[in-house]
């Protein structure tokens, strides 16, 4: 049986009329409760969905109430986890991401659904007074990104980005850069795939459990294929920028993090021409180079003036880092505990939508560079491509009706 304190209707109807007056603060901490649970709730459990759910799982201070999936077997399996979880069959699942948007009893949502769902069910969602949790990469446009912050200022809502080795691995860096220990950095190389392309997948028959017309949502219609259901949409630009998004928000997250440029952005971006460019290169107004590809080994590199620093997964006999105090770091729990914590006492979670969205525009940025194979100038203040209006295009994209956003 559920404590009282999680259908507590001040609570409830405090939270839901925060969202519906569209205060520009967050909501108090008195909202919560100390000893109350935060009503959860999960979008999208294929593989990645999933695991980002046994993870909060793990924690006493929420209660999942409910999963969702246009695929029924990925909706059947979350909600074993939640009940064996609880010890009970109490999860609800849905293929309509709508009916737990609409609950007034849930106060927060993951999203782990494919890249081009992530902006339209968030943007709903925190109108409807939910904070939400979003798998990296949070966007596929920059417009998305630019809606997405938007709402969540307007609406009050935290919002926290899903990119797990920036929290954790990438603070070695950031503390021995901002500690002085390879001196000035001014270049750092980012190891990850490259942009998304056309879908050429054939036609195979659709099976049942399966809506597929709901999992295309706001993507252009195109006959199914099982590979796309089962994690295999990110080589496609009509549903994910690629590995330049998936794993560029790990590599130039913690890039852009360590360097303290995560709230701002390049001022060009220049793609490799084959013969003096070698790698795509952004340029930062500060004098800061990031590199797509080269370097010495492992996911990122920096340069400074006195020494240099390869990553790799699990690098051991690393050196101690300098003692340097990290705003928003909190250490504990990674960013599912964070975005927990953060959803309590209304502070910003470590990966803010700020962070979250200047990350990813920095991914979307360099993909355009490469579909257009010339260099792009970009105005990180009023986030905007300067002189070149079909580059401008990409910036956003039309979407399938009736699944628009807005």
């Amino acid at each position: 049986m559920l404590d009282k304190s999680l259908t507590n209707p001040s609570r409830r109807k405090f939270l839901k009329s925060s969202a519906a007056a569209s205060l520009p603060t967050f909501v108090p901490s008195s909202a919560f409760g100390a000893n109350e649970r935060i009503n959860f709730a999960g979008i999208g459990m294929g593989g990645r969905g999933r695991g980002d759910m046994n993870s909060f799982l793990g924690f006493s201070e929420i209660q999942t109430l409910a999963v969702c999936d246009v695929v029924q077997s990925h909706a059947d399996q979350a909600k074993s986890a939640v009940d064996r979880r609880y010890g009970n069959n109490d999860c609800k699942t849905y293929v309509d991401y709508r009916e737990i948007i609409t609950r007034d009893d849930i106060d927060a949502i993951l999203i782990a659904t494919p890249d081009h769902w992530h902006a339209k069910i968030a943007i709903e969602a925190m109108m409807s007074g939910k904070d939400v949790f979003c798998e990296k990469p949070e966007t596929l446009t920059i417009k998305e990104g630019q809606m997405m912050r938007d709402t969540a200022r307007r609406f009050g809502r935290v919002f926290s980005g899903g990119s797990q080795r920036v929290w954790g691995d990438y603070n070695w860096f950031h503390r021995m850069i901002y500690g002085g220990a390879i001196g000035e950095v001014k270049e750092a190389w980012v190891n990850v795939g490259g942009p998304a392309g056309e879908c050429y997948l054939p036609e195979e028959p659709l099976p049942n459990g399966v809506d597929w017309n709901r999992w295309l949502g706001p993507a252009p219609w195109r006959p199914y294929h099982p590979a796309l259901t089962r994690g295999g949409f990110r080589p496609f630009r009509d549903y994910s920028g690629g590995s330049m998004t998936d794993w560029g928000c790990h590599g130039f997250g913690g890039a852009l993090f360590a360097l303290n440029l995560h709230e701002t952005g390049p001022v060009k971006i220049t793609p490799p021409d084959g013969k003096d460019i070698k790698h795509l290169t952004y340029e930062f107004s500060n004098g800061v180079k990031i590199y797509h590809g080269g370097g010495w080994g492992g996911i990122l590199s920096f340069k400074g003036t006195e020494n240099e620093i390869p990553f790799r997964n699990n690098s051991k006999n690393r050196p101690n880092p300098p003692s340097v105090y990290i705003p928003n770091y909190k250490g504990q729990g990674g960013l599912s505990g964070d975005f927990i914590h953060c959803v309590k006492s209304r502070e910003k979670p470590f990966r803010d939508i700020e962070r979250a969205h200047r990350t990813a525009t920095h991914c979307h940025l360099g993909n355009i560079a490469y579909w257009l194979k010339r260099e792009i100038k970009w105005d990180p203040v009023k986030e905007e491509i300067i002189g070149d209006p079909e580059a401008s295009r990409w910036i956003d994209r039309p979407k399938r009706e009736p699944f628009t956003i807005g």
